[in-house]
């Protein structure tokens, strides 16, 4: 028996704005379930604190600097080619213009609507959690 890959450690943003909708952007499609939508975050470097590797993504990704975050929950999920640690924080405050910076497109979900976007499998423990 194979030895399964180390799962890929990733840091994971729930961002809400003033109308309570989330931020949610689309995967490229040429990446790892690609095409599919997700909440903004990035793997974790060998150096980094979860919350660290958040505030840089989010920074990277959606031109925000996070003012205070809290830990939401833990998802490990194996989709067979590729094994993740989903640590998801939701976001509590932050400065900047929210934008996707990384050419992806983007939009502002309300909770309620989040399940008629088609996610990778891991994420969907985070919409039932944010749903209830």
């Amino acid at each position: 028996m194979a030895n399964s890959p180390k799962a890929v450690h990733v840091a994971v943003g729930v961002i809400n704005n003033a109308n309570g909708e989330i931020f949610i952007s689309k995967r490229h499609k040429d990446l790892h379930q690609g095409d599919k939508w997700e909440f903004p975050g990035g793997k974790v470097e060998a150096e980094e604190t979860v919350y660290d590797a958040l505030v840089r993504e989010l920074r990277e990704e959606c031109n925000i600097q996070v003012q205070s975050a809290s830990p939401l929950t833990v998802i490990h999920h194996n989709y067979g080619d590729k094994r993740v640690v989903l640590d998801v924080w939701r976001v509590i405050s932050f400065s900047g213009e929210i934008a996707q910076r990384e050419g992806q497109e983007w939009r502002w979900v309300p909770v309620y609507a989040l399940q008629a976007y088609q996610f990778p499998e891991a994420n969907e423990a985070i919409i039932d959690l944010l749903i209830d």
